[in-house]
């Protein structure tokens, strides 16, 4: 793994703050991911389950963890079940953990080759009540593949049909939306090396370069300090940057564009989530600085409402607002437009049409309850924008906030956004 080691406590206190909230005499079971297929004989590379890896820190394929606190027998508490090794796969694959190694890595005690584990679990089936078991229960997620846990729901309630069935992920979206310390501070290692990949390719910027080369840029180095892309970079110059998803990344950057720059690096399997958007010849144009200072004031306010026991809604609601009255000052939109618009159909969407945040840490857009009032310890990206179309100009920003009861934390404060820093660091 590129990443430094993570101090064992972190899944040893997550294991235990999720035993507190299952019911009595309960299991649970959270599989590794899938290895998935390309074509041929190809295959991608292991992400590995978030949910696996917040309880145990495994980066391995074929891993299973059983929970069933309540065992009577102590030995079948807690169990990590990890694919056995052998020289054929040494030979072809690398090293895999040894049952040592993952003893130290996890915490867990008992750690059990995976041809232990219909019988192991059989046994603990026949003495539990309840099963919690895992699916992505994320709003947006679409699913085409039967996931490895699909698979095993499927098989287990053939198997043991007259169980009370539980649902995990509701559970771990809970734990997981609020940061531990040693959470955060691998945030932050995320945040510091999308920090330095800025900076490189912002001195590299001129006239003429790729959004292909600057991608290269960015890889370089993010996997130099053991980091990886948080997501599929978006390096979009001129017009592309109205597209909100563009990823093609292969067109050149012309002088007087604007180029935006949503990038950011992964550490560990918590990401980082940035944007900025600079201009390609180091020198913003007056009306390309009055858009981009419209949107940092947006930035700025939204980043102070990120309170304790506010709702997401009302907080995109406030932003929304914000973006208005920016609109406004542009001359893009008139007041009679917004007195008579349509409340379905804001006269803002035309320029700002996403939300302005959403959680953070092991998946880009995290888990967690986002009808229910902020609390202490979540992580959100902020990244408010305003597109216009007709001028082939986008601006976009974004940090990552940590929400205390002392206020808002914004781990990129140490990232140069102002007008003045992006033109300096550009000039160097």
């Amino acid at each position: 793994m590129r990443y430094g080691p993570i101090n064992p406590n972190l899944f040893i206190d997550n294991r235990a703050r999720l035993a507190r909230l299952l019911l009595p005499n309960s299991l649970a079971v959270v599989n590794a991911n899938d290895i998935l297929p390309t074509n041929a004989d190809g295959s991608l590379r292991l992400r590995q389950n978030s949910d696996l890896f917040y309880l145990t820190g495994v980066d391995q394929e074929e891993s299973i963890l059983l929970m069933y606190p309540d065992a009577d027998d102590e030995k079948f508490r807690e169990i990590l079940f990890l694919r056995e090794t052998s020289e054929l796969i040494a030979i072809w694959e690398g090293h895999k953990l040894t049952k040592e190694e993952a003893r130290a890595r996890t915490g867990v005690a008992r750690v059990e080759w995976l041809s232990e584990f219909p019988g192991i679990f059989r046994r603990v089936m026949c003495e539990s009540e309840h099963v919690y078991l895992n699916t992505n229960e994320h709003k947006r997620a679409v699913i085409e593949v039967a996931s490895r846990d699909t698979r095993f729901i499927q098989a287990t309630q053939a198997q043991y049909p007259l169980h009370d069935y539980q649902r995990l992920a509701r559970v771990l979206h809970t734990l997981r939306a609020v940061k531990s310390a040693e959470e955060v501070r691998l945030l932050q290692a995320a945040c510091d090396i999308t920090d330095a990949g800025f900076q490189r390719v912002a001195r590299f910027v001129k006239p003429g370069v790729s959004e292909t080369d600057l991608e290269a840029e960015f890889a370089h180095e993010f996997i130099r300090r053991g980091g990886d892309f948080a997501y599929n970079p978006i390096i979009a110059s001129g017009k592309n940057a109205c597209v909100l998803h563009y990823i093609a990344n292969d067109q050149p950057c012309a002088d007087g564009d604007l180029l935006l720059l949503d990038v950011a690096a992964s550490y560990a399997n918590y990401n980082a989530d940035l944007t900025r958007t600079i201009p390609v010849n180091g020198k913003f144009t007056p009306r390309q600085k009055q858009v981009y200072e419209a949107v940092l004031r947006v930035l700025r306010a939204s980043i102070q409402g990120l309170t304790v026991g506010r709702l997401l809604k009302d907080w995109q609601r406030d932003a929304e607002r914000f973006i208005e009255t920016e609109l406004l000052g542009l001359g893009l939109l008139t007041p009679g437009q917004i007195q008579g618009q349509d409340p379905d159909r804001p006269a803002f969407k035309q320029y700002f049409m996403h939300g302005v945040g959403h959680p953070l840490g092991l998946d880009v857009h995290d888990v967690g309850h986002t009808t229910k009032p902020i609390q202490a310890g979540w992580v959100m990206t902020v990244e408010p924008a305003i597109y216009i179309r007709a001028e082939g100009l986008a601006v976009r920003l974004e940090n990552d906030i940590l929400v205390t009861d002392q206020g808002p934390v914004d781990l990129m404060a140490h990232i140069p956004i102002e007008v003045a820093d992006i033109e300096k660091l550009m000039a160097k």
